[in-house]
């Protein structure tokens, strides 16, 4: 280990395997509060009566709460610790759910969702680094392995827990946000309990909130594959957790709750697992792999909608899932090897924010458009932009592969 992180253990931390456990936990419930509103977002718009615009403009705001944890706190754990970094993240994530808890209109799911969305940007950039510190050994990538396929975990059970809640439970608002904030809790006591691993911690008044964002000139031909790798793989990802649920219930007319959280949980698993199963595929072969993926995964999401059919639907989900996972790690770890040592901080934070617009500005898109036409035609839309958008990823990716 590092001098940065060789930290004493006291008697009442938790250390070793129980401390990366914990942290792996904390990324995963932070992400799984995300998701619990996958399957609710149909029965928000019957409760508060807002139109489909509405509800992707609900799930697009999140990013909002991301950009601001990326661009303004995202060292923050490096200056105060990983345990107060992750504690205040944590609050922060309580604060959300309760405001989920108590929503009674459009503004408070807005900025409960923003709230999420900075828990998650301040939270898993800080376990991350925590996992990577706690973990041994010189192989680094297992943290990166092991705080991605947590991540995809975590929205899958989100999805699948509040699709259950909502479908077989009482209070289908609230009872899902009442055991988010029990686990939050519990995993809030743990992280206080689990090892700090940076050895001098300054203080609040040494964080600076520049952001820090560019791509030098002479790697901005290679940054494109990776970039718009990034967009799409999270394009699908918003896909599926806002606008899923309600192809199910008007176009393959099922309306079951349940249904609609476990096919975000089959998609989240399916990454989960694509993500471990594949550490050894290079990274250009996993980026180009995802880009020829994402066009037979949105063929058949129009043709389960064409043809109103769930088997369809459900291989699209495999199919999604798979493209999701190694879009986004083939394409990280692309830009990991083609920026400058000196400005990788800065290259890699450009790809997030290429990330966090994909998860949310396609999502807009079919929402206006669904409004104005169809379902079926915003889905062709949809279709159509992913399909260009991995012709020219190719087309870069093949003339800069070096």
């Amino acid at each position: 280990m590092t001098a940065h992180s060789m930290v004493r253990t006291h008697d009442s931390e938790l250390g070793g395997a129980a401390a990366r456990a914990v942290v792996a936990a904390m990324i995963a419930v932070l992400f799984a509060g995300s998701t619990a509103l996958t399957p609710l977002y149909i029965m928000y718009k019957q409760a508060f009566g807002f139109s489909q615009i509405t509800l992707t403009l609900i799930y697009a705001v999140y990013v909002i709460g991301n950009l601001a944890a990326l661009l303004m706190f995202g060292g923050v754990s490096d200056v105060v610790g990983r345990r107060p970094a992750a504690l205040a993240a944590m609050a922060v994530a309580v604060v959300s759910a309760l405001l989920f808890l108590v929503a009674e209109n459009v503004a408070t799911l807005d900025m409960a969702r923003i709230l999420s969305g900075l828990a998650i940007g301040v939270g898993a950039g800080t376990g991350t680094a925590w996992l990577t510190e706690l973990i041994e050994t010189r192989d680094k990538s297992r943290a990166a392995t092991i705080a991605t396929s947590t991540n995809f975990l975590g929205l899958g059970l989100g999805a699948l827990g509040a699709g259950l809640l909502a479908e077989y439970a009482p209070w289908p608002l609230r009872l899902t946000f009442v055991v988010n904030l029990a686990v939050l809790a519990l995993v809030t006591i743990l992280i206080w309990r689990t090892r700090e691993t940076v050895s001098r911690p300054g203080k609040l008044a040494d964080i600076s909130v520049q952001p820090k964002l560019s791509v030098p000139g002479n790697v901005r031909a290679r940054f494109v594959a990776p970039a718009v790798t990034g967009f799409g793989a999270m394009a699908l990802v918003g896909f599926y957790a806002a606008i899923a649920p309600s192809i199910l219930a008007q176009q393959l007319h099922v309306t079951n709750h349940a249904v609609a959280g476990a096919l975000f949980f089959e998609l989240a698993i399916v990454a989960a697992v694509t993500i471990v199963a594949t550490t050894r595929l290079s990274s250009r072969v996993t980026m180009f792999t995802a880009l020829f993926l994402m066009v037979p995964t949105v063929a058949l999401v129009v043709a389960a909608q064409f043809f109103g059919s769930m088997v369809i639907m459900i291989a699209a989900t495999a199919c999604c899932g798979i493209a999701a996972a190694l879009g986004y790690r083939g394409g990280l770890q692309v830009v990991n090897q083609i920026a400058p040592a000196d400005r990788r901080a800065e290259v890699v934070s450009a790809f997030f924010i290429c990330c966090f617009c994909g998860n949310a500005l396609p999502v807009i898109g079919i929402g206006i458009l669904s409004s104005w036409t169809t379902a079926t035609t915003a889905s062709l839309a949809f279709a159509g932009m992913i399909t260009i958008f991995s012709l020219v990823a190719l087309g870069f990716g093949a003339k800069y592969a070096r």
